[in-house]
C-alpha cells in the first residue's frame, strides 16, 4: 500500500490534536486524537462542512448526553439508550456521517455522570481533534481533485487502450487480462469518486460562473466516454467471441477499434494542449463511424442470432465514437474560451 497524502495527514493531524491537548492541559488527549482520525476528510470542501456538521451533532449529542447522565449517572443500559436516541435523531437531521464521532462525544460526556465541568473539557476535547484534522488538511498539502481526476485519466485510457487493442486478437493472457480489467474497473470508480470531489468543490467553495461550469461539463464528459470505452470491451466480452466471427469480420472490427482509440487519444492530448490545432481527423472519424453501424447492421439483418449479436458490439462502437466526437467538440469550445 503506497503513503499516500491523506494516511500521511491523518498521522500529523493526531499529533498536532494530543500536542494542542497537552498545551491547553486536558486530561485524556487520546480523546482528541481519535476525533482526529475521523475527520480527516478527501477535500476541503468536504472538511469544511464535516467540521460544521460534527460541531452541529456534537454539541446536540453531549446536551442530551449531559443530561442523561445527570438523571441516570453512568449505568451501561442508560449509555446504550442514549446511543440510540442520538442515532435516531442524527438520521432525522441528515447527518449520517457525523454518528460515529457524535457517539464516542456521547460516550465520554456520559462517563462523567452529570458533572458539567468534566463533560465540558470531553467536549472542548473532541472540537479539539475536529478543528486539528481540518486545519492540517487545509494547510499541509491541500487535496486537489481537479489535479488528481486529471493525472489519473491518462492511466485509466492507457489501460482500457491496451485492452481494447487486444481483446478481439485475444493477445492476452487469460490472467493477465483479468487483472488488468479489475484494475480499470477500480481506476474508473476512483475517477468518478474524484470528479465528484471536484464537482462540489467548483460549486460550493467557488462561484459557479459560465467558464467553470463549462470546465464541470467537459470533466464529466471525460469521465463518461471513458465509460462507453469499458462498455464496448464489455460488449466484445459478452457477444463477440459467441457468434463465432470469421477472419474479415475480425479484421474490421479491430480495425475500428483501433480507430476509436486514437480518436480518443488525439482529444486527450488536445485537450492537455500537446497537438497543433490545425491537425484534427474528427470529422473524418465521425463519417468513418457512422458508415461501419449501417455497414453492420445491413450485413446483420436476417443473419442468425450468433450474428446479430455482432450489431450489439457495433452499437457499443458507435456509441463510444459518438462521446468521442462529443469530447472534441467541448474540448474545442475551452480552448476557444481560453484564447
Amino acid at each position: 500500500m503506497a503513503l499516500g497524502a491523506r494516511v500521511l495527514k491523518t498521522g500529523i493531524a493526531v499529533v498536532a490534536a494530543l500536542y494542542a491537548s497537552m498545551l491547553l492541559e486536558q486530561s485524556s488527549p487520546v480523546i482528541a486524537a481519535v476525533a482526529a482520525i475521523f475527520a480527516m476528510q478527501p477535500s476541503i470542501y468536504r472538511s469544511w462542512r464535516y467540521f460544521l456538521e460534527q460541531l452541529q451533532a456534537n454539541t446536540l449529542g453531549a446536551a442530551i448526553a449531559l443530561l442523561t447522565g445527570m438523571l441516570f449517572s453512568n449505568e451501561p443500559i442508560a449509555i446504550g439508550i442514549t446511543c440510540i436516541i442520538v442515532i435516531m435523531l442524527c438520521l432525522r437531521i441528515k447527518r449520517e456521517e457525523t454518528i460515529g464521532l457524535t457517539l464516542v462525544t456521547v460516550i465520554v460526556v456520559m462517563e462523567a455522570s452529570g458533572q458539567w465541568d468534566f463533560a465540558a473539557t470531553r467536549f472542548v476535547q473532541i472540537i479539539i481533534g475536529i478543528a486539528a484534522a481540518f486545519l492540517i488538511n487545509v494547510i499541509f498539502m491541500p487535496p486537489n481533485p481537479k489535479v488528481q481526476f486529471m493525472n489519473q485519466i491518462d492511466t485509466v485510457f492507457n489501460r482500457m487502450s491496451l485492452l481494447l487493442r487486444t481483446v478481439i486478437s485475444d493477445e492476452m493472457k487469460e490472467s493477465a487480462f483479468r487483472e488488468e480489467k479489475q484494475a480499470l474497473e477500480e481506476g474508473l470508480k476512483s475517477l468518478g469518486d474524484k470528479y465528484k470531489l471536484f464537482e462540489e468543490e467548483t460549486k460550493k467553495l467557488k462561484k459557479a460562473k459560465y467558464r467553470r461550469s463549462r470546465q464541470i461539463v467537459v470533466y464529466k464528459q471525460l469521465l463518461h466516454t471513458l465509460h462507453k470505452g469499458h462498455e464496448v470491451l464489455e460488449a466484445i466480452e459478452s457477444h463477440y467471441f459467441q457468434s463465432t466471427p470469421s477472419a474479415q469480420m475480425d479484421e474490421a472490427f479491430d480495425k475500428h477499434v483501433e480507430m476509436l482509440i486514437k480518436g480518443h487519444e488525439h482529444v486527450l492530448l488536445k485537450f492537455e494542449g500537446k497537438v497543433k490545432p490545425d491537425i484534427d481527423d474528427m470529422e473524418l472519424m465521425e463519417k468513418k463511424n457512422t458508415q461501419f453501424l449501417h455497414q453492420m447492421m445491413q450485413e446483420f439483418a436476417g443473419s442468425d442470432e450468433g450474428m446479430r449479436r455482432l450489431s450489439l458490439v457495433a452499437a457499443a462502437c458507435y456509441e463510444y465514437g459518438f462521446q468521442i466526437i462529443r469530447l472534441d467538440r467541448l474540448v474545442g469550445h475551452v480552448d476557444k474560451e481560453n484564447e
